[in-house]
């Protein structure tokens, strides 16, 4: 038992970034593999969903994987795509300064991470820094998975 139960599921999405049909795939937590429930377990680098959202997926017999199908509950959270602009300003001092403000963060590579941003966090001195620093043009940035709350904090 204790093992770790996680799987890797195909996403497969939009991006508008890209402007073309994408394929990210994410570790989920196992939930109830006879209703084909999982949790994302790790913050989407380009896919349009949120960490521990709740999915249905399937085996594709095309791909060969488990895939994603829908979204059966939000948790919450939000995912906030961030490519650094300026390259003399250091990613890293980015992502300490939205951290200190409440966002997670995952490094994709140097000049672009995510950040997730928990539900019990005030998303609007996160979005004020953000619009701050897009101004200056240090930073470009996207909301590709903002939660109704998040949403109504900045609004």
């Amino acid at each position: 038992m204790g093992e770790d139960k996680h799987v890797k599921i195909l996403f497969s999405f939009y991006s508008d970034a890209l402007e073309e049909w994408t394929i990210e795939t994410m570790w989920c937590e196992i939930v109830d593999v006879e209703k084909g429930h999982y949790k994302i377990d790790n913050v989407p680098f380009y896919a349009p969903f949120a960490y521990k959202d709740l999915i249905f997926a399937e085996h594709d017999a095309d791909e060969n994987m488990l895939t994603y199908r829908e979204t059966v509950a939000f948790s919450g959270h939000s995912t906030i795509q961030v490519v650094l602009m300026d390259k003399t300003v250091p990613t890293n001092e980015i992502i300490l300064m939205l951290n200190a403000l409440g966002a997670e963060s995952e490094k994709f590579k140097d000049g672009y991470f995510v950040l997730d941003i928990p539900p019990h966090i005030n998303y609007k001195p996160i979005n004020t820094k953000l619009i701050e620093l897009q101004q200056k043009e240090v930073i470009g940035y996207a909301e590709s998975c903002l939660d109704e709350k998040h949403q109504s904090q900045i609004s």
